[in-house]
């Protein structure tokens, strides 16, 4: 099964919504990001030992962030690239996937 959801990119973090981190990313302290061809794969990680970005509380009304510009500076993209755009959440890999995220330079 795959669903789409809303993520934003700005000033080197991802925002994600409420209904994003409750269908899954429930009980994640953090995302791990991988680059794959010119896809941005967003893990879920359970356990803040094992890594990742930091998932923060952003809203009361349950809105998350990660901050993470030092991965997209390596990745060649700066603090000024804005994207918003619809991650598609694979059941196969437990990640969501962001096709052509790369291209947005």
């Amino acid at each position: 099964m795959t669903d789409a959801s809303p993520i934003v990119l700005r000033e080197g973090r991802l925002y994600f919504t409420r209904e994003v981190c409750e269908r899954h990313l429930a009980g994640s302290n953090a995302v791990a990001l991988i680059r794959a061809g010119t896809d941005l794969v967003i893990l879920p990680v359970r356990h803040a030992a094992g890594g990742g970005y930091l998932l923060k509380l952003r809203t009361s009304a349950g809105e998350r962030v990660a901050a993470a510009p030092d991965f997209f500076r390596a990745e060649g993209l700066g603090d000024d690239v804005v994207w918003s755009g619809q991650a598609v959440w694979q059941e196969n890999r437990a990640a969501f996937v962001l096709h052509n995220f790369f291209l947005c330079k």
